[in-house]
């Protein structure tokens, strides 16, 4: 084999398996995902109609923890943890993390865990509540929006913001 064609073999392949690779996960000051709130409860939580606010996301703990896409994740019990680690894809948030909208506008951008909505069996965070009113205005053409500008900014880093206009707590519940 040339060494040209070596070149370009592992070039190939090095490049194939960063595709395959999520981007940063979004991790704020509590050094947790979803600012340390448990992904999975969302999937348990009655949702509010389009328009109405959610309820508050749910705290992990930080007894209840798991890694995955390089980051920390906590769960307010071991069988929500358990139910993350059997499939994670299912219920991190999409766009690793950072705000829907943000990502349907071109960007990277944090991500307020009490700002969710479960569409199509997938989660979406927002950062700022004007925001949701923004995305709820027409909801499948900005995820459209966003899905199309994913592939050119998932491989960039994070974002290293904290989340704006955000007074609630961050990180799991200590025991």
């Amino acid at each position: 084999m040339s060494i040209r064609s070596l070149f370009l073999a592992t070039a190939f392949v090095a490049g194939s398996a960063t595709l395959a690779f999520a981007g940063e996960q979004y991790v704020d000051s509590s050094g947790y995902a979803a600012s340390g709130f448990d992904v999975v409860a969302y999937f348990d939580m009655e949702q509010s109609e389009v328009g109405k606010p959610q309820s508050d996301a749910v705290r992990g703990n930080s007894a209840y923890t798991a890694e995955y896409n390089g980051a920390n994740w906590a769960f307010s019990s071991a069988e929500n943890r358990d139910r993350f680690v059997a499939d994670p894809g299912k219920y991190a948030p999409q766009y690793d993390g950072h705000c829907a909208y943000g990502v349907s506008k071109g960007g990277k951008v944090p991500a307020n865990p009490n700002l969710w909505r479960i569409v199509d069996g997938k989660l979406y965070l927002n950062i700022t509540k004007p925001v949701v009113g923004f995305w709820e205005e027409d909801i499948s053409g900005n995820l459209s929006l966003a899905q199309s500008n994913w592939s050119g900014i998932e491989g960039s880093p994070a974002s290293e913001a904290e989340i704006p206009q955000y007074d609630g707590p961050i990180g799991p519940v200590s025991n």
